[in-house]
């Protein structure tokens, strides 16, 4: 008898929007290799539930308009319900409408939860939406039968709340970036050249320092472009403003992008990767980084030194950044051995599938109980 698995909190697969998106569909496409039946919850706008079959994973597309968090809400609802009818474990990646856990519980049904970062710490929320947020996350510790931290950061701060033997740390992996599965091509419709650019990949708020970062870059010509990844509405949210209004000539903004060709091709000939994370766990970008071997220059935190190891180089504000864009670009040793040794911590620390096995073992060990584990 196939092991089942159901997939919520999410937006779906195949993976378009983020860092969760992108490890469930890693995750599903690997258990279904290893004789798992996996379900994805998918958030569309259609009209009525419909499943469907992708690469031997069930989608259950769930209607939802998908413009607000509200919607985000009703389809995590939704989803909820729906898989309270299912047969198999649960696993809920975030802890965002961590409240509908109580559902699993109440029905004696066997959930995991990634807690993902501490999500009610970032600025941009106002105090409705962090106290939604904080109680969130208490339900999470509570209703779970076990929960999954990306980082020891993580666990840490979980800890005030739950026992040790209730979390387990696994962070986030990805397949090496090599050279023969990128396509220079892309770079091209930019004018860029590779090793002649910075790059930045997140989304634009205040936590992943962006107008720090580009603030800081624009203060002279270099003679190379920084390209900033993400969706910018300059019009409608003032952060985004203050960034493009900060960006010399040399900044580029491309926009969203989530083509894996483009954004491992931008990565793999980077010649400075710049990560501005303050709050959250192991970013996968993070990792992503490291996996096509890219200098790393990262804001210096707890999270991020964690991951990218003692020999990335870290920033702590603004005017600090740009010293460091002062010392490193144009010292070609440095960022050699930079990124000789991303390759090496990414090797020891993220590569083969370490994350998803991980995920398999512990998901296996509920699976294989004679009865749940009571979540409180």
């Amino acid at each position: 008898m196939k092991r089942k698995l159901l997939i919520l909190g999410t937006r779906g697969i195949p993976a378009g929007h983020g860092g969760f998106e992108t490890f469930a569909e890693r995750l599903a496409l690997y258990l279904v290799k290893r004789r798992w039946d996996v379900t994805v919850y998918c958030q569309v706008n259609c009209q009525e539930i419909v499943t469907k079959k992708w690469n031997d994973v069930n989608l259950v597309y769930i209607p939802s308009k998908d413009n607000n968090a509200l919607d985000s809400i009703i389809f995590d609802y939704k989803s909820t319900i729906h898989a309270l009818k299912q047969e198999g474990l649960i696993l809920v990646l975030g802890y965002n409408t961590a409240c509908f856990s109580i559902l699993y519980w109440l029905k004696n049904r066997v959930s995991i939860m990634n807690m993902d970062g501490m999500e009610w710490w970032r600025s941009k929320w106002n105090f409705g939406a962090k106290t939604w947020l904080f109680f969130n996350e208490r339900c999470g510790t509570i209703f779970s039968n076990h929960l999954i931290a990306d980082h020891p950061q993580i666990k840490k701060h979980l800890l005030g709340y739950t026992s040790p033997s209730k979390v387990t740390v696994i962070p986030y992996g990805t397949e090496k970036i090599t050279e023969p599965e990128v396509d220079k091509s892309w770079l091209k419709s930019y004018q860029l050249l590779p090793n002649q650019y910075l790059l930045v990949i997140a989304r634009p708020e205040p936590e992943n320092s962006i107008l720090e970062i580009v603030s800081a870059f624009s203060q002279r010509q270099w003679g190379m472009k920084l390209v900033v990844l993400g969706r910018y509405l300059p019009q409608t949210i003032s952060y985004h403003q203050k960034v493009m209004q900060a960006a010399s000539d040399e900044v580029i903004f491309t926009g969203a992008i989530y083509e894996k060709e483009i954004v491992d091709t931008l990565r793999f000939y980077a010649r400075l990767y710049i990560h501005g994370h303050t709050v959250g766990g192991t970013n996968p970008s993070l990792v992503e980084a490291l996996a096509a071997h890219s200098p790393v220059l990262a804001q210096d935190n707890a999270f991020n030194y964690w991951v990218a190891g003692d020999h990335a180089h870290y920033f702590k504000n603004q005017a600090h950044c740009l010293q460091k864009l002062k010392q490193l670009l144009d010292d070609t040793d440095e960022l050699k051995k930079m990124k000789r040794f991303s390759a090496i911590r990414y090797r020891e620390k993220f590569s083969d599938n370490g994350d998803v096995k991980a995920y398999e073992k512990l998901l296996s060990d509920y699976i294989t109980e004679e009865k749940p584990q009571q979540a409180l």
